[in-house]
């Protein structure tokens, strides 16, 4: 029997604890057996939390050292105070690793295993919230902010919250094949695979301009009462009282970026707003982004977010009143 051990960390991320115990226990094979065991692994009791917020108490099944003996080991997400690198957990994750244990995180339990020096040179994600931080934190390792998970072989890791399913579901699939996999999924009432990455739950706040006369503060305002329009550079210098030229270097000076993608972030983000909101046809919501067609808005939708128009409504239309 395949043994997965949950270290129970302290300000432990309940519901990433618990996603783990959930789907591995859900696994069942054709005959009907069960193929894993599950260990919560602690030497003490713990709290558990939400949204960095204290929750209840939980008494772990077995010692923290009895993870050692598990083929895999996944690391929750954790919060408050107790987010800060645990010594006995990164000994673990560093013996694990060594003795060739598979090891995975949830959400930023990411930040445990870079500790532990087991994403150094690698690719890793976590929550989105979290990215740039684990970045600057552990600049070896290569941070991918988009994804839903990462699977490097032995160590893996996962965006946050409900992301662990799909990096456990992940990991029954590649474990017992897709078949095995998916029953589990339809016992939890989750799909197997979710179309597109953690990007479409990102909110994008808009390059900023600068304050005073000098700044594009009204050109921008105006862009955004025209998102309809074609709008080449020469029209928006215009506005600006610009040469175009000077708009490109006052734009890159004042948003950070260039006026073309300036306009196709905030068309972008236009019609993810009409999509959450509105039944309009994808057709319309195009023309009234300026994106011309609905090919074209797919292609830089998938682009930015990871997804289609039609995916993105399904999953965030809230409902008609």
């Amino acid at each position: 029997m395949h043994v997965v051990a949950v270290p129970a960390l302290r300000g432990a991320v309940g519901f990433d604890l618990t996603t783990v115990c959930q789907v591995f226990a859900s696994v069942r094979l054709p005959d009907g057996s069960a193929p894993y065991e599950v260990r919560v692994c602690a030497d003490a009791p713990v709290t558990t939390t939400a949204m960095g917020m204290p929750c209840f108490e939980l008494t772990p099944t077995h010692p923290l050292a009895a993870a050692l003996d598990a083929d895999t080991v996944v690391v929750p997400g954790v919060a408050g105070p107790d987010a800060v690198p645990q010594p006995e957990v990164v000994a673990l994750l560093r013996k694990a690793a060594a003795a060739g244990r598979r090891v995975a995180s949830i959400c930023t339990g990411a930040f445990l295993l870079a500790e532990a020096g087991l994403l150094d040179g690698a690719e890793a994600t976590t929550h989105w919230l979290a990215a740039d931080r684990l970045a600057q934190a552990y600049p070896g390792v290569r941070v991918r902010p988009a994804v839903l998970f990462v699977d490097n072989g032995r160590v893996l890791t996962s965006a946050g919250v409900a992301a662990g399913l799909d990096l456990c579901l992940h990991l029954v699939s590649r474990d017992h094949g897709a078949a095995v996999a998916a029953r589990a999924a339809r016992a939890l009432v989750v799909p197997l695979r979710r179309e597109g990455g953690q990007a479409q739950f990102v909110s994008h706040p808009a390059p900023g301009a600068a304050p005073g006369p000098a700044g594009l503060q009204d050109t921008l305002e105006w862009l955004h009462r025209n998102l309809h329009r074609t709008l080449p550079l020469a029209d928006i210098a215009g506005h600006a009282g610009l040469s175009v030229r000077s708009l490109n270097r006052h734009f890159r000076a004042q948003t950070g970026t260039t006026p073309l993608r300036w306009l196709l972030w905030a068309r972008v983000e236009r019609a993810r707003e009409l999509l959450e909101t509105t039944g309009l046809p994808v057709e319309r919501v195009a023309g009234l982004c300026g994106f011309g067609t609905a090919v074209s808005m797919r292609a830089h939708f998938h682009r930015r977010l990871g997804t289609s128009p039609a995916a993105y409504r399904r999953t965030f239309r809230a409902p008609v009143p």
